[in-house]
């Protein structure tokens, strides 16, 4: 689900909360070293979600935050806010060049840079969070 969040809103709080949960308080961020990701630069996305970024020749750029039962993807264009709500079981993350986060049949594919690099430490702390949400729904074969 995309919200326009460039205003508040709280219905689109509230619907965000309703699906991957609270922010982590203040106290549990610094006990995980940090919840958000920095800015990194988008390379590519899906066909439905490329009318939430520039049009021109600019630069895209997003941030992700990690919720309880979830990430929050937020896309920046222009004066404009976008958030993508993907639930961790809807999401799908694929190690290619660069990074890739697939969920709700939207893909954005993030560029293999130095922002990226930066932000190794918090893309595997989103890999083990992933990996624990799903260890608490494994069934036995």
């Amino acid at each position: 689900m995309i919200l326009d969040t460039t205003h508040n809103n709280k219905e689109h709080k509230n619907i965000i909360t309703d699906l991957i949960g609270r922010p982590y308080t203040f106290m549990e961020s610094i006990k995980m070293r940090g919840v958000g990701s920095k800015r990194m630069i988008i390379e590519n996305v899906s066909p439905n979600l490329q009318q939430h970024l520039n049009t021109i020749a600019d630069i895209n750029y997003a941030n992700i935050e990690m919720r309880p039962s979830g990430i929050l993807i937020y896309i920046n264009k222009g004066l404009k806010n976008y958030t993508w709500v993907i639930p961790f079981y809807q999401l799908v993350i694929y190690k290619t060049n660069g990074i890739s986060i697939h969920a709700q049949g939207k893909f954005v594919h993030f560029k293999n840079n130095t922002m990226f690099k930066e932000n190794k430490v918090y893309m595997d702390k989103l890999f083990d969070v992933k990996v624990k949400f799903d260890e608490r729904y494994s069934f036995q074969y």
